[in-house]
């Protein structure tokens, strides 16, 4: 359903459920342990979330939403089975590691809040993005309507979830919901030379830098502070130091 590989600083995540990536309580649960273990690997500076199959991911499971919706016990499962996305997509969230999504083809529901989870989104230009559960008379409740708003802005997020509203990647870009937009030939070549461009970055400085701005974003903390002890963790370590000296010698 999922496969995960590692070479040298960068994790590369592929999602391999045939046909359409759809999610249910096993996928969840393998994700969940594939990013208990990437909390672990320090040695690793991103994570690229990709897909094996023609689409990125067509959200839940209509197979087991069938199964379910029809009863009140399954109603009630299907809000655990939701409050867990959330938790996961939570995790991916906090990962240490700069994340990034390569979005090949649609991406709707539960598969755009995945990749919403994510630091970094690029889109094909034949790829379609949305989360359209109002069509359905549901809502995005993976984390969509929080994240879209957060990521996008509120002008944004309405028009797109009650509008019930699909777009194409370029739009995507336009309204802030991804960051780069590529021709789908060209996809996969612009994502790896950008997550290797990241990966070539030191892990704890991106670490630290990703935490500032999570501070930034939610205002829990102060932010200064939380910048000022980062700097002193980095100015502290080892490769830091090593980099500075390098980069003074050459002036």
């Amino acid at each position: 359903m999922i496969s995960l590989t590692i070479e040298d600083s960068v994790a590369t995540m592929t999602l391999c459920r045939a046909p359409v990536n759809a999610i249910n309580e096993e996928w969840i649960e393998q994700l969940d342990r594939i990013l208990a273990e990437l909390e672990t690997l320090r040695h690793v500076n991103v994570l690229h979330i990709r897909s094996g199959e023609r689409l990125f991911c067509a959200g839940a499971d209509l197979d087991l939403i069938g199964s379910l919706f029809a009863t009140a016990p399954g109603r009630e499962r299907m809000i655990a089975i939701t409050r867990r996305m959330q938790e996961i997509y939570a995790r991916l969230e906090r990962l240490p590691q700069v994340t990034v999504a390569e979005i090949n083809g649609a991406a709707m529901g539960g598969g755009f809040e995945l990749a919403l989870a994510c630091d970094l989104r690029v889109v094909a230009d034949t790829a379609k993005v949305g989360l359209p559960e109002a069509r359905l008379g549901l809502l995005p409740a993976a984390g969509g309507t929080q994240r879209m708003t957060r990521i996008c802005g509120e002008a944004v997020a309405r028009r797109l979830i009650l509008g019930a509203e699909v777009v194409g990647g370029a739009d995507a870009v336009q309204l802030g919901c991804a960051h780069w937009v590529a021709p789908a030939a060209e996809l996969e070549t612009f994502t790896r030379q950008l997550v290797a461009r990241i990966a070539a970055l030191p892990p704890l400085a991106l670490s630290e830098c990703k935490r500032c701005i999570t501070v930034a974003v939610e205002g829990a903390e102060d932010g200064y502070e939380v910048e000022l002890a980062g700097s002193a963790a980095l100015l502290a370590d080892g490769d830091t130091q090593e980099r500075v000296r390098a980069f003074l010698n050459r002036q």
